[in-house]
């Protein structure tokens, strides 16, 4: 799990610097990307994900990331995504909780989670 957080660490410094194509590296070709839970459907695939990158609300994006922890098969990054909204130029900054599920070496499942218990349980109701 040691390379599991140096890749998401690579990943999120990627998304960053804007450069999506690096940032999914580290993710499954299958993916599935939680957006927002029971409201959206989740996205398949490194080039939906890919896609989804690219701004088109936020004329600026970061996640800062606070700390990554391992959770038996998952890694629990504590984060805060910071944007800059287009045309209006409200900042945006909220804190939060990635979930990644990992297999083979690479993310094969995001999820998001506004409190840290709530992703625990969702690791371990999975098996992590």
């Amino acid at each position: 799990m040691d390379r599991a957080i140096e890749m998401a660490r690579h990943s999120y410094d990627a998304f960053n610097r804007g450069d999506f194509d690096a940032a999914v590296e580290f993710f499954h070709p299958e993916i599935e990307w939680e957006r927002v839970a029971q409201v959206e459907q989740p996205l398949r695939g490194r080039e939906a994900v890919r896609e989804f990158f690219t701004p088109d609300v936020f004329a600026s994006q970061r996640s800062e990331v606070h700390e990554i922890e391992v959770l038996g098969d998952f890694l629990l990054a504590h984060c805060t995504f910071h944007s800059v909204a287009s045309g209006s130029g409200i900042e945006l900054a909220q804190e939060g909780y990635h979930l990644w599920l990992i297999r083979d070496g690479l993310a094969a499942e995001f999820r998001y989670f506004l409190g840290r218990d709530e992703a625990i349980a969702a690791a371990e109701d999975a098996g992590g």
